[in-house]
């Protein structure tokens, strides 16, 4: 009776004793370091890899918060008697980036709203390698009459 093709006398098919003489047996006992040796060349290109997917979805996702903040900001300008103060309020409270340089601009018919923040690059590994990056976002809305007190 066979089991995974060793006889009862220690022989297996092929051949090749328990211990492993024949050719066979000597080959693949070198061959068993080969895996552990890639792995342990290709994780550290893995583990860059997967920080630097990290580092970009920080930076899309604040890039986004900035897009809401102008966009809040715009609305809350284009309402109010004080535009600058409404802008710059609405702004900080849309995210909880900080600090937002506001920028507002306003004349008869519309307002434009600006909104700048410096992202640090600050994922292990990857921010040393990647400048901190400035995202802006602008958006203009036509001016509407305040509410009346």
């Amino acid at each position: 009776m066979t089991q995974h093709g060793v006889t009862q006398h220690g022989v297996t098919q092929h051949g090749v004793t328990q211990q492993g003489v024949t050719q066979q047996g000597v080959t693949q006992r070198r061959d068993s370091g080969q895996a552990a040796v890639e792995f342990a060349i290709s994780l550290p290109v893995v583990v860059l890899l997967v920080l630097g997917i990290v580092q970009l979805v920080v930076v899309v996702r604040d890039q986004l918060a900035v897009e809401l903040a102008a966009r809040e900001a715009a609305r809350a300008a284009s309402v109010a008697a004080n535009p600058e103060a409404s802008a710059a309020r609405a702004a900080a409270e849309a995210t909880g980036l900080r600090p937002l340089d506001v920028t507002t601009h306003a004349d008869a018919d519309r307002v434009t709203v600006s909104v700048r923040y410096v992202d640090t690059t600050d994922v292990p590994l990857i921010g040393a390698f990647i400048a901190d990056v400035t995202l802006t976002a602008r958006v203009t809305m036509a001016r509407e009459p305040p509410p009346a007190p």
